[in-house]
């Protein structure tokens, strides 16, 4: 047998295993761009009913929502929502985890940049004038929120469990340095700040409708309490 007869055969088996490897991969790499431009639109429809869902909620509460109504605005069914959200209560707290992770980036970048975290905390109260769909989230929630059967009470229970001990901690260690005024208690002065935060946000939500130069000053009013109780 020639040499050309022993390696025909063979040569061809070669070029049409490498040729059926090689759409496999091509199928392989095909299907998995696929998976991923899947899950980056799937991403993308999420943050959009997030987003819808803020303003929903913020307009008429948590009970006053609809989910059909935040899926057509979004632009989908309500089995289409209801795919990445299985209920009202799930899309809640996708919404407060939002809220939460907005926050808490800039409050950790100020702080990574030298400011201390009182500083840092007239930063969050400064942006908030410009996020005003997320304010009125939070002051409408947090009231019906008092109510021990709201999908969100365990949710502020533990945020102002978190906030109101962080603060205390805070200020117990500034009066340990000298840097608290003389007769401020740490516990009722972080009870006051987190009052005077919430407070503030609705005056400010009701001033809205005033001429700019008689609007709340949100962060100038918090900044005025703090000089009187910091050193």
């Amino acid at each position: 047998m020639s040499v050309s007869a022993q390696t025909g055969p063979s040569t061809r088996t070669k070029a049409t295993a490498g040729t059926g490897t090689a759409r496999t991969r091509a199928a392989g790499t095909a299907a998995t761009t696929g998976q991923r431009g899947g899950y980056a639109k799937g991403r993308a429809t999420q943050q959009e009913i997030i987003r819808t869902a803020i303003l929903v909620f913020a307009d008429v509460g948590f009970h006053g929502a609809s989910l059909r109504d935040i899926a057509a605005r979004v632009g989908i069914s309500h089995p289409g929502l209801l795919h990445h959200f299985p209920n009202k209560a799930a899309l809640l707290e996708a919404v407060l985890e939002y809220r939460d992770a907005v926050d808490e980036q800039s409050f950790q970048e100020d702080l990574e940049r030298g400011s201390d975290y009182f500083e840092a905390l007239l930063n969050v109260v400064e942006r908030n004038r410009l996020r005003r769909p997320l304010v009125e989230l939070f002051a409408g929630l947090s009231t019906e929120a008092t109510s021990p059967d709201h999908p969100a009470h365990d949710y502020f229970q533990r945020r102002y469990a978190r906030v109101l001990g962080e603060q205390s901690q805070l200020l117990r260690e500034r009066a340990a340095r000298g840097g608290l005024a003389p007769g401020v208690d740490p516990d009722q002065a972080a009870r006051t700040v987190v009052a005077l935060m919430d407070g503030l946000q609705i005056q400010w939500l009701l001033s809205l409708e005033r001429p700019g130069a008689q609007r709340v000053d949100m962060a100038a009013d918090l900044r005025g309490y703090l000089d009187l109780i910091l050193r």
